[in-house]
């Protein structure tokens, strides 16, 4: 059964809908500054239509890039996955938030669950590796709990813990046009992009 077109029900081309939200994502431009350079293209539309069309397909977009760039990075050999976690409190309870970054500092997944146990680890590499494939290497902290689903899923060999923990998170090296896609919307790639709240600029 094929998905139906999210295009449909809009008289604008996918093509100029794709620009638009990648022109205002990709460069540090405001809704208007969008507006004024795709009317000198001949394209008449508000810097409402901008941000809607922001709202409501930049998570497609993200998306298709994301997987797009996943096909690319299993070609390399040198592809690495960071993983470690933080504790989170959610409605007063303490939680684990399991992270997994790769070697260029892209966030891959984040997942949170109410243990660190192996049963926890496991489903996080299980769901990993289900979207992503295999990595050459997975650096983790000493946490006894990844060298034992690693046993069980049977690349051990291919665990290298670290000695000291840094941050894996990007902040200021971190590209504007993918917090925006990835705080726009109701699908949020991962808690702590959902948490940086950026908002559209007039």
């Amino acid at each position: 059964m094929s998905k139906p077109n999210p295009f449909r029900y809009f008289r604008t081309s996918r093509k100029i809908i794709r620009l638009a939200v990648m022109m205002y994502v990709r460069f540090p431009l405001s809704l208007r500054n969008v507006e004024d350079l795709l009317h000198e293209r001949g394209i008449d539309v508000s810097h409402e239509s901008v941000r809607f069309w922001w709202m409501r397909f930049g998570p497609l977009f993200a998306s298709e890039i994301r997987k797009a760039r996943a096909q690319r990075m299993r070609c390399y050999s040198n592809w690495q996955w960071h993983l470690d976690e933080v504790f989170v409190k959610i409605n007063g309870e303490t939680h684990y938030m399991w992270r997994a970054v790769d070697h260029e500092g892209e966030v891959l997944d984040a997942f949170v669950t109410k243990r660190r146990d192996r049963k926890a680890a496991l489903k996080f590499l299980r769901k990993l590796m289900k979207r992503y494939g295999q990595p050459d290497r997975i650096v983790t902290d000493k946490l006894r709990s990844y060298g034992a689903a690693m046993k069980e899923i049977g690349n051990a060999d291919r665990c290298q813990r670290r000695s000291k923990i840094r941050p894996l998170w990007r902040s200021k090296s971190r590209p504007v046009w993918g917090e925006r896609l990835g705080a726009c919307g109701p699908h949020i790639a991962s808690p702590v992009q959902g948490a940086l709240a950026v908002r559209p600029i007039l």
